[in-house]
C-alpha cells in the first residue's frame, strides 16, 4: 500500500499522550507497548503528526535539526511492512557521532547498524522549484544541491516493545532513529557513480554483509528527491546544511558492547564506531 499522510484516526488528545510517552521512553530508555495494537484506527499520519510534535518539542528545549533520514528504501525491506515507498525521520545535532567514536551499546535499545551514504545539501530545496514535471525534485536536482556526500553509519534504536510493532509505530518513534556516525572524509557527488558504490560491513574484523548502494531505490539520491517531494506537498523547505540519510543497501545487523564496527566503502575508505 501507499502510505495515506492526509487521514487521521485518533484525536489531537491521544496523539498528545503518545508524545509524551515516547518522550518520557526515550529519557529512561523503557518501550512502550505498540500504539498500533491499542489504537487500531491509527495511520500513518497520525504517525508523522506524533513525530512532528515530538520533533516541536526537542526544539522548544533547544534541540537543533541536522537533517533527515529516509527508512525502508530498498524493496525488501517495504515489502516485509506492507509499503511501496519509505518513511522519513529527523536527526538533531545531539544524534550525529564522529567516526572513530566510542559509545555505549546500551544508549539504545535493541542497537543495530546500517551502511548509508550522506547528502550534505549546499542549497536549499523549496518547493515547486524542481526540474521535474509541476517542479518536482530529481537525482539530478538533489545532485545539484549536494555540496558533498559523506559515507555513513546509522545506528537504529526502538522505543516501542517489537511484539505487535508496525510501521505505524516506527514512524511515530521517528523511523527508529538512534544515531548517525558521520563519515570524516566528504566526496563530490560527481565523482562517483553513486549507484555503483560497494560497502562492506565487519564486526569485530569478519565481514557480515555487503551491499551495493543502487539497493537504495536504484540510486541514493532518488531516495533523497523521495523526502524532497514528500515535504514540498506538504509546503516544506529542505535548509541549505541538512544532512540527508539516504538510506541502507545492508540489512540492519545487531550489535553489543564489545563490538567493533567498520564499514568499508569502495573508493571512499572507512567509517569506524566502537561500542563498550
Amino acid at each position: 500500500m501507499t502510505m495515506d499522510v492526509s487521514h487521521r484516526g485518533l484525536t489531537d488528545a491521544q496523539v498528545a499522550a503518545l508524545v509524551d510517552e515516547l518522550a518520557e521512553a526515550a529519557r529512561t530508555g523503557a518501550r512502550i507497548a505498540p500504539a498500533s495494537r491499542r489504537h487500531p484506527a491509527m495511520t500513518v499520519s497520525d504517525s508523522y503528526e506524533v513525530q512532528r510534535l515530538w520533533r516541536a518539542r526537542r526544539e522548544a528545549e533547544g534541540g537543533r535539526v541536522a537533517g533527515f533520514k529516509i527508512g525502508l528504501t530498498s524493496v525488501a525491506m517495504q515489502q516485509a511492512f506492507g509499503l511501496d515507498e519509505p518513511d522519513y525521520g529527523v536527526i538533531f545535532e545531539d544524534q550525529i557521532l564522529a567516526a572513530g567514536s566510542t559509545v555505549r551499546a546500551t544508549a539504545w535499545n535493541n542497537a543495530r547498524v546500517e551502511v548509508e551514504l550522506s547528502f550534505l545539501l549546499a542549497s536549499a530545496l523549496v518547493p515547486g522549484q524542481g526540474s521535474g514535471a509541476d517542479g518536482a525534485f530529481t537525482a539530478e536536482d538533489i545532485l545539484a544541491a549536494t555540496a558533498c556526500v559523506v559515507p555513513s553509519l546509522e545506528i537504529l534504536d526502538c522505543h516501542v516493545r517489537e511484539e505487535g510493532m508496525t510501521v505505524i509505530d516506527t514512524i511515530a518513534d521517528n523511523a527508529a532513529l538512534g544515531a548517525v556516525v558521520r563519515g570524516d572524509r566528504e566526496f563530490d557527488p560527481a565523482s562517483f557513480d553513486l549507484s555503483w558504490v560497494g560497502a562492506k560491513l565487519r564486526i569485530n574484523g569478519e565481514i557480515v554483509e555487503t551491499g551495493v548502494s543502487g539497493a537504495v531505490l536504484g540510486h541514493p539520491a532518488d531516495s533523497a528527491a523521495w523526502l524532497a517531494n514528500r515535504f514540498a506537498e506538504q509546503g516544506e523547505t529542505i535548509p541549505a546544511g541538512s544532512l540527508l540519510l539516504s538510506g541502507s543497501f545492508t540489512r540492519p545487523l545487531p550489535v553489543a558492547a564489545g563490538d567493533t564496527v567498520v564499514a568499508e566503502y569502495q573508493g571512499m575508505g572507512e567509517v569506524r564506531v566502537q561500542f563498550t
